[in-house]
């Protein structure tokens, strides 16, 4: 690939008894940053406590807030001589908790941010942002740029696991990037989890932010979930790889400093920096009008034998992508259980595909949280996740008698209530005779 990429850092060696708060931590402040008539900012801040490179972070909420992680993080960070700036830009708008309101956010608040920040404080700013607030912190340092054309206040972006699509897209359809992406123009870490299905559109990612001549260090977190630095139901070892994102951070901002990119030309067509919010993907099946013939998995299941969709023609089939890291996939099988039962003697088969996850994990949360009876199938390199462009998990695909998708689903829901029952049952083949499905040893 043709990208530019500064860095593919490995992994951070703490030192012994290393933790996320220090003992001489200091209290952090707060201030009202006033926007502009409307809007009043709250600001946490955590002064740095030691020397360092004199910059600060400005930290961008997710659409749920700020957490108790966010705070030992910010803590952590001015140990190493880093001020952290986490600005509460949802209560500043009047905005309710929710990714969409992140979308709600001028641009310019954030551009507005950053100069209060660096007028104040003398440092160089980094916007941090996870999740949705990515592209909102992308938004915001194109309206920066576009203010200071030749400025050096932003110094760049850390992206974590960020969500930079337009709109959530239909399951089976292509997510398509923000048209501002293209036009990012700054030193950029984006850091990502490899249990997540956003995972296998990192290479993506970057080739879009690359179009506008970002630098980019990328860092792929193994074995860890989203947002695991402050998940409240946080494994044991995420929460040892979280103490490490502190100085993840602090290394990044260090090596990124040095980079010094010329002024990004203006985009050649006008990009709006403040759009509508993005639709939401609801929980209801929704009809597929192309009724297409879906990419055919041939997969291993966890039984040893080999599936193929092909042999399943005749049949209405439910095709699950999961993973068992994902609580609402966990909230969801008990019902697809009870489905299968409740379609017991009708042509209908439900074919469960796992995300990656190696035998021994499914095998003991099969045994110790979700029993079921339904195939599971292994997708061990995503490869069928890609085709079938998940975006997220859990997603479902439900294929009529004639072998194309008939509905579609980013989500989960009770899948054993009368409705879905209903809607199931529309697709069953008049008349069909019942047959179990073709195995191909």
């Amino acid at each position: 690939m043709n990208y530019r990429v500064l860095a593919r850092l490995g992994a951070v060696h703490l030192l012994a008894g290393a933790c996320l708060a220090t003992a001489n931590a200091a209290t952090p402040r707060s201030l009202e940053i006033r926007i502009d008539r409307e809007a009043e900012v709250p600001v946490i801040v955590h002064e740095a406590r030691s020397p360092g490179p004199r910059a600060l972070v400005l930290w961008l909420p997710t659409g749920l807030g700020s957490s108790a992680g966010d705070a030992a993080i910010a803590e952590a960070l001015a140990g190493r001589g880093i001020t952290v700036w986490r600005a509460d830009v949802l209560t500043g708008r009047l905005l309710p908790p929710g990714e969409s309101s992140l979308d709600r956010v001028p641009a310019d608040d954030i551009a507005r941010l950053i100069d209060h920040a660096e007028r104040t404080t003398g440092r160089r700013v980094w916007l941090l942002a996870s999740a949705r607030a990515g592209l909102l912190a992308v938004r915001g340092a194109h309206a920066w740029r576009r203010q200071h054309p030749e400025g050096t206040a932003l110094a760049g972006l850390l992206l974590l696991h960020p969500n930079l699509f337009l709109t959530p897209p239909e399951p089976g359809r292509d997510a398509e990037y923000h048209p501002l992406v293209a036009h990012a123009r700054f030193p950029i870490y984006l850091l990502q989890p490899e249990l997540s299905p956003w995972h296998w559109r990192l290479e993506r990612t970057v080739e879009e932010l690359h179009k506008g001549g970002s630098v980019i260090a990328v860092e792929r977190v193994a074995g860890m979930r989203d947002r695991y630095y402050f998940r409240p139901d946080a494994s044991d070892a995420e929460r040892r790889e979280a103490t490490k994102l502190p100085v993840q951070l602090a290394e990044v901002i260090g090596r990124l400093s040095r980079v010094r990119l010329a002024p990004a030309r203006a985009p050649a067509v006008a990009v709006k920096v403040d759009a509508p919010a993005p639709a939401r993907t609801t929980r209801t099946l929704s009809r597929d009008p192309a009724n297409p013939v879906p990419p055919v998995p041939r997969l291993t299941g966890l039984d040893g034998r080999r599936y193929d969709l092909a042999g399943y023609r005749g049949q209405v089939v439910l095709v699950n992508f999961w993973a068992s890291w994902c609580p609402p996939c966990v909230h969801e099988m008990p019902s697809m259980q009870r489905l299968k039962e409740k379609m017991a003697g009708k042509p209908f088969t439900i074919l469960a595909i796992n995300m990656a996850e190696d035998e021994a994990t499914i095998r003991r949360f099969l045994q110790e949280k979700v029993k079921v009876d339904f195939p599971i199938l292994l997708d061990r390199d995503q490869a069928v996740l890609k085709r079938w462009k998940v975006f997220v998990f859990p997603t479902s695909y439900l294929l009529g008698a004639d072998g194309k998708i008939a509905y579609g689903l980013a989500g989960a829901i009770e899948w054993d209530e009368p409705g879905v029952i209903a809607m199931i049952e529309k697709l069953l083949p008049a008349g069909a005779k019942d047959r179990g499905p073709e195995h191909q040893d």
